[in-house]
């Protein structure tokens, strides 16, 4: 699934082969194509900090992994939790 600031892959649990897992978890890659090591630790930092405050709206049997986009190191965050917002509904669906 793609959005303006990122991509994002996801992969619905079964609830019986990880019992001691609850909830959505959520990942992230940053290429180096993204920048050099600070532009990359930024971009991580504020999409973990997006996804901290929407990850409660996902459904909890789902693993997400975000592939962010070198615009996402400019985004501001509430665009990004609306990004997100928008994927975790169509992720529930």
């Amino acid at each position: 699934m793609n959005s303006a600031s990122f991509s994002v892959f996801y992969l619905r649990r079964d609830p019986s082969e990880s019992p001691d897992t609850e909830g959505p978890r959520a990942g992230f890659t940053t290429p180096r194509a993204l920048g050099k090591a600070h532009d990359r630790n930024r971009i991580r930092r504020r999409m973990r900090e997006a996804v901290r405050h929407e990850l409660s709206n996902a459904d909890p049997a789902v693993d997400f992994i975000f592939h962010p986009r070198r615009n996402a190191l400019d985004a501001p965050i509430p665009s990004l939790r609306r990004e997100l917002e928008k994927v975790f509904l169509k992720c529930r669906t």
